[in-house]
């Protein structure tokens, strides 16, 4: 059977939807080559338009031949106009393209005026070449350029033509409209100059050169409302971010100017806080229908666009909580970025790229880029070797609409058609507003120093607030009274809240977390929880991990594992780390609370140790033991396979947690030195959220982590820059020896009423060993032991073994194949919050013991050490602190695995003082 658009008795077949790429691809190969074409084809083409139709008898007495070539023509503009348009405020490049002369179509001069079919140009259909062209200029070469034609679907083009190619891009708003624009133009204007007067010298990273950006996203709001958005989650760097506070978020002025006066804000940050240009904020804003909608400005510290990934997770977890998983369009992240950054950051192109996968995408995320066409100090052509700072943007084929940031009509229209278009299609969409900065990078910095020239035609620069007042008198539209009245008004307001926060010092506003918080406290605790589960929940729990369902192909080695987790359920252990996190997941899901875990490779395990997707041996299908514990009665299981990042993924994850107390959120590296990668999300948001921001998270971040020999890049998780940030009880850092221990740790997570990162050395080998094991029992009695003493503990010791991790297995190995009755060993399974009391406890019971050391696997100056000696010195202040474990080193671990073992050997002999071993010594 011929498909649809094949040729069929010498003609082609009816265009279609479903072919219409096919045929479009041929149309492109006819363009370059005639000749790459069946002779049907070339025919039939020699009267095709755009729009997939025939010219055929409309056509007249046009020579098809030439009505071939106006398509040629429309199809040039379309994809080359934006190169050509007049989009830049302080001056565009060339009028002309040489790729779409007219002579390049094999027009002349005495041919403008030859009428022709338009085709599918949302025009009369005819016209004369000169009319074409102005309309093609006009929509794609005025102020708006777009580039479209990147993307394949040829119904989202045809749906974008359709939105601009009518109007030619140009907007006919009425006088309301036009006086809401002004509006915002003159709030955004006079707030910057009131700050500058009245602080001048202060960093407020002015938006001044690109004021535009606040009447574009006040019609982004109101447009949201009206197709049924209810709220939105934003994330943007430091310039303007004070102008977006006060005018879209409104957020209060006296607030602001308390932070300008340097004011201590009560009860507003747990620790240090953080600058006025970083902190978030929550509103309900009005839209213009009547309709409130939510507002939500992410915090973020100065890496530009490290805040990309954690509001693309905060909108999940949104979407999720409105029950919106599917379109995903109540929920809609907005990203605003600078041109520099959007095209320096590999985090940016990280972020896309999760755009349709299925644990992460959105529904489309809206990015609108101030383009300063400067990057601090640095012009385009230092800092980018695309032509466009968008170009990134193509890879996931969004459209980009590049708009002149001193034509505010044309802005707010192209703002306005990127929301339509993400709601309509659910994919990104990218704004490149172009304009630029009055100032320096900030208020004291002189940029003449670097860009004298551009800096020359910006000083000479009417405020784009007054050349659209001066549009709107010209059109009759505005009267000469009206403009200044209203700055007028908002100069007073302005200035009554400043007179009251110098004169009252009334108490600024401090946000309230939102109802899902309400539940957590922000207090630390040791308090113990119960984080046991019951006998019958867990067999429950083991009965769904073993049943296969009826006509499941397991994979035959799949079917042994299975069979021996059932018997190990059913005979109360021995359970291995693997089967201890599938109880504790299990556990959690059937009390109602959901599960989400994520990174590369996690539904298998790197080790092949978790096999938390099923896949059929034959048809691929797949089966989630998990979410089949109470079907239909219980929480929901997520486990995804990430995109081979980190740092996209993490702050993914991050964000989620921001928003979501009540799930148990887990990040894994596939080996712990990959979250290297992902260093600035640890950095500027794990550890430090609570003290900048106010708000905490419970993610659990599992980093596998022991020297088993297999190099620099596959052993250490560096546990040290981990234990170098602990203060404040502002994480939790374990390093866990028993499936049991991690059983409980995971589940005090949710059992706390409060919530902390929980930062994991997660295992390899031990996920295997056969002393790495627990019963049944551990997991429906007691709980999480911070610290672990010695089961096998001498009656008397001379020596004290203070450890933390794998190395205790070699360590009791040894102690037991050396005959060694006179050293006990200690594990702290919990580093950090430090556990001085249980540790203290611990240690006397070995009173009569004369010697304490530490072993650590890790170098010297890495691991534990260096955190752990300053704080025994405190606790044990009558012992020498001995440390045992390897010299001090630029890398990691050992390449070799010989080296590996005779270095694991030495150590641990050295800690039972079985010889002279001397490699704690330097």
């Amino acid at each position: 059977m011929p498909r649809e658009g094949d040729i069929v008795n010498g003609q082609p077949g009816p265009a279609t939807r479903w072919n219409a790429d096919y045929i479009e691809s041929l149309h492109g190969r006819w363009l370059e080559n005639p000749a790459s074409v069946s002779e049907a084809w070339r025919q039939f083409f020699q009267g095709f338009d755009l729009g997939l139709g025939r010219a055929g008898a409309e056509c007249g007495p046009i020579p098809a031949e030439d009505q071939s070539r106006v398509a040629s023509l429309i199809y040039a503009f379309r994809n080359l106009g934006h190169r050509i348009a007049r989009n830049n405020p302080l001056g565009n490049g060339p009028d002309t393209h040489p790729d779409l002369e007219i002579d390049k179509f094999g027009f002349t001069e005495a041919d403008l005026e030859r009428t022709f079919d338009t085709g599918h140009l949302h025009m009369p259909q005819r016209s004369t070449l000169r009319e074409i062209i102005e309309i093609l200029r006009e929509t794609y070469c005025n102020h708006i350029g777009v580039e479209y034609l990147h993307i394949q679907d040829v119904q989202i083009r045809r749906w974008l033509q359709a939105e601009m190619e009518p109007i030619r891009n140009n907007p006919a708003f009425d006088r309301d409209r036009k006086m809401e624009i002004l509006e915002k133009l003159i709030d955004a204007e006079v707030f910057e100059n009131f700050i500058q007067n009245r602080y001048p010298g202060q960093k407020r990273f002015s938006l001044e050169g690109s004021e535009t950006f606040i009447p574009a996203v006040k019609a982004l709001v109101d447009l949201a409302s009206d197709l049924g958005v209810k709220e939105i989650v934003l994330g943007m760097a430091h310039r303007g971010r004070l102008n977006l506070l006060a005018n879209i978020l409104n957020k209060s002025y006296a607030t602001i100017f308390t932070e300008f006066e340097g004011g201590f804000i009560p009860d507003s940050v747990a620790g240090t806080g953080d600058v006025k240009y970083h902190l978030g904020y929550t509103s309900n804003h009005t839209s213009r229908n009547g309709e409130s909608i939510l507002l939500t400005l992410t915090a973020n510290p100065s890496h530009l666009e490290a805040v990309n990934p954690v509001v693309e997770g905060r909108a999940r977890a949104r979407q999720r909580q409105r029950n919106d998983t599917e379109k995903r369009q109540t929920v809609v992240p907005l990203l605003i970025h600078g041109d520099a950054a959007f095209s320096g950051q590999g985090l940016v192109a990280e972020t896309l790229n999760l755009s349709q996968l299925t644990g992460y995408r959105t529904g489309g995320t809206v990015h609108i880029i101030i383009n300063n066409q400067i990057g601090f100090t640095t012009l385009p052509g230092e800092s980018r070797s695309s032509h466009y700072s968008t170009d990134v943007a193509r890879m996931i084929e969004a459209p980009i609409f590049h708009v002149n940031g001193e034509n505010p009509e044309a802005v707010v229209f192209v703002a306005e058609l990127a929301l339509k278009f993400r709601q309509t299609f659910g994919k990104d969409v990218v704004v490149d507003m172009l304009c630029y900065r009055r100032h320096g990078h900030n208020e004291s910095d002189e940029p003449g120093f670097t860009q004298p020239e551009m800096y020359r035609k910006i000083k000479a620069q009417p405020s784009v607030r007054k050349k659209y007042t001066t549009s709107l008198l010209a059109s009759g539209d505005l009267e000469a009274h009206e403009e200044e009245a209203l700055a007028s008004e908002f100069r007073s307001r302005l200035q009554s809240a400043l007179d009251t926060v110098r004169g009252e010092h009334p108490p600024p506003e401090v946000q309230a977390p939102s109802e899902l918080w309400s539940d957590c406290k922000d207090a630390w605790s040791d308090a113990a929880v119960d984080t046991t589960a019951s006998r019958d929940q867990l067999l429950e729990v083991a009965n769904a991990l073993t049943a296969i369902p009826e006509g499941f192909n397991l994979h035959p080695k799949l079917v042994r594992l299975v069979m021996e987790r059932r018997e190990v359920a059913v005979n109360g252990g021995p359970l291995d780390w693997a089967l201890a996190e599938a109880l504790a997941f299990g556990s959690l899901l059937v009390e109602g609370l959901p599960v989400r875990l994520s990174g590369q490779d996690s539904a298998r395990g790197t080790f092949s140790q978790r096999h938390a997707v099923w896949v059929d041996h034959e048809t691929q299908e797949t089966h989630t033991p998990l979410n089949a514990v109470r079907p239909g009665n219980q929480a929901r299981f997520c486990v995804y396979n990430s995109s081979l990042s980190e740092a996209s993924i993490l702050g993914f994850d991050f964000g989620y947690s921001l928003c979501e107390p009540r799930m148990l959120i887990l990040w894994e590296a596939q080996f712990g030195d990959f979250a290297n990668g992902a260093q600035v999300i640890i950095d500027q948001f794990i550890g430090c959220s609570e003290s900048k921001w106010g708000r905490t998270s419970g993610l659990v971040m599992l980093l596998p982590h022991g020297y088993e020999g297999q190099g620099p890049e596959h052993s250490s998780a560096y546990l040290e820059r981990y234990l170098q940030a602990c203060a404040e009880n502002n994480v939790q850092v374990c390093n866990l020896t028993t499936p049991a221990n991690y059983f409980h740790v995971l589940r005090r997570q949710l059992k706390r009423p409060f919530r902390r990162p929980l930062i994991l050395m997660a295992p390899k080998s031990l996920l295997r060993h056969k002393e790495a094991v627990s019963s049944l029992e551990d997991l429906t009695h007691g709980g999480f032991h911070e610290v672990l003493d010695d089961a096998e503990a001498p009656r008397r010791a001379r020596r004290v073994v203070l450890t933390s991790g794998k190395i205790y297995y070699d360590l009791i190995q040894m102690r037991r194949e050396r005959g060694v009755d006179d050293v006990a060993c200690i594990r702290l399974e919990q580093l950090y919050p430090f556990p001085e009391k249980k540790l203290l406890e611990a240690v006397s019971r070995h009173d009569g013991a004369k010697e304490l050391v530490w072993l650590q696997e890790e170098s010297r100056n890495r691991g534990a050490w260096t955190f752990m000696f300053p704080r025994f010195l405190d606790l044990f202040p009558e012992h020498e602190i001995r440390y045992i474990g390897r010299r001090t080193s630029a890398g990691p671990a050992a390449g070799s695995l010989k080296v590996h073992q005779r270095e694991q050997i030495e150590i641990v002999e050295s800690a039972l003082g079985v010889d002279g071993g001397s490699l704690n010594k330097e």
